[in-house]
C-alpha cells in the first residue's frame, strides 16, 4: 500500500492572523484541502475526501457560491484537482474505485463528478443531510451540482467495534480492514474520520473534526481567533464539536507511536506528512 498526501482545496481566507497566527491583516491566509490517494492491492485506488473538483476551478462562483469563493478565497490558480493530480502520477480517473468523504461539505466533496464510477461511502446521516438539506445552513454548505450525476453512495448507520477509544468504530464494504471509518458527528450531521493502516502506524485523517494542529496540544491552544469562529458557526452542534476537540486531544496527550493525527485544511500538518515515509509493504 502506497499512501500520497495531496492538497486538492488550496483556500486563501481573508485576514491572516485569524488563520494562520501571523502576516498583515490585511493580506490572505492559508488553508489546504487535505486528500489521501491510497493505492491498494486488491481495491485499486482509494481518496479520502476529493477537494475541488475539474467543473468547479473552471466556474468556481457558479458552482462552489459567490461568497464562498470571495471569503474563504477558493484559489483558483493554485489548486490542483485531485483528477488533475491522479493523472500526472499515471493514473486514469477510471482507476478511483472507492471514495470516503470525511463529509460532503463543498470543499470536501467537489471533486466526487471527476469519479463518477467509484463508489462513495458515507454516513447514513451525512447522505441525508447533503441530498435532503433541512436547513439554510445545509443547503449553503452542499451544492447540488456535486451530486447531480448520481453518485454511488453505500451509507452505514454508527455501529461497530470500539477501537483506540473510539466506539462503532467499522470496516468498509469492499476494503477489507485496511481503512476504517470512526464517527465523529459534530461538524456536520454525519460526519466521520477515516483511519488507514500505513503499516507501521495508523493514519487517521480527521476531517473538520478540528481545523488546526494548535487543538491537540495542551489546555487546547493556541488557535488563531477567526478558525475558532468559524469552526464554531459553521457546527451543526458546536457542543459536540468542543468535546470531539477534547476526546482528540486526550487521544494526542497520549502519544500512541501506532497514530497520526491531521485534520484537512492544517497546511503545517500536510507539510509534515508529505516529509514522512507513508509506504507499507502489507
Amino acid at each position: 500500500m502506497k499512501i500520497h498526501h495531496l492538497d486538492a482545496a488550496t483556500m486563501c481566507p481573508l485576514a491572516r492572523p485569524w488563520v494562520n497566527g501571523d502576516g498583515s491583516l490585511f493580506s490572505r491566509g492559508l488553508m489546504v484541502g487535505h486528500c489521501l490517494l491510497v493505492e491498494t492491492e486488491r481495491s485499486g485506488l482509494v481518496l479520502v475526501d476529493t477537494g475541488f473538483g475539474v467543473a468547479d476551478m473552471a466556474s468556481p462562483n457558479a458552482r462552489l457560491g459567490a461568497a464562498f469563493t470571495f471569503v474563504i478565497g477558493a484559489a483558483v490558480g493554485r489548486t490542483k484537482p485531485l483528477k488533475v493530480q491522479i493523472e500526472a502520477l499515471g493514473f486514469r480517473a477510471e482507476d478511483v474505485r472507492h471514495i470516503i468523504p470525511t463529509h460532503l461539505d463543498v470543499d470536501h466533496a467537489g471533486g466526487l463528478p471527476d469519479f463518477p464510477e467509484a463508489k462513495v461511502h458515507v454516513h447514513a446521516r451525512e447522505k441525508a443531510a447533503a441530498l435532503s438539506p433541512t436547513t439554510f445552513a445545509e443547503r449553503e454548505r452542499y451544492r447540488p451540482c456535486h451530486f447531480a450525476h448520481g453518485p454511488d453512495f453505500v451509507s452505514y448507520e454508527a455501529a461497530g467495534e470500539a477501537w483506540k477509544g473510539f466506539p462503532a468504530v467499522r470496516a468498509l464494504e469492499g476494503l477489507g480492514d485496511e481503512l476504517l471509518c470512526v464517527p465523529m458527528h459534530g461538524h456536520t450531521r454525519g460526519h466521520w474520520l477515516v483511519a488507514v493502516n500505513a503499516g507501521p502506524r495508523w493514519l487517521l485523517h480527521c476531517g473538520d473534526a478540528y481545523f488546526h494542529h494548535g487543538t491537540l496540544e495542551p489546555s487546547g491552544g493556541p488557535v488563531p481567533v477567526g478558525l475558532r469562529v468559524f469552526e464554531r458557526n459553521v457546527a451543526v452542534d458546536a457542543k459536540r464539536v468542543r468535546e470531539n476537540h477534547a476526546r482528540l486531544r486526550e487521544l494526542s496527550e497520549r502519544g500512541d507511536p501506532d497514530l497520526t493525527m491531521f485534520s484537512a485544511h492544517d497546511p503545517i500538518e500536510l507539510d509534515r506528512l508529505r516529509g514522512a515515509r507513508t509506504e507499507s509493504t502489507s
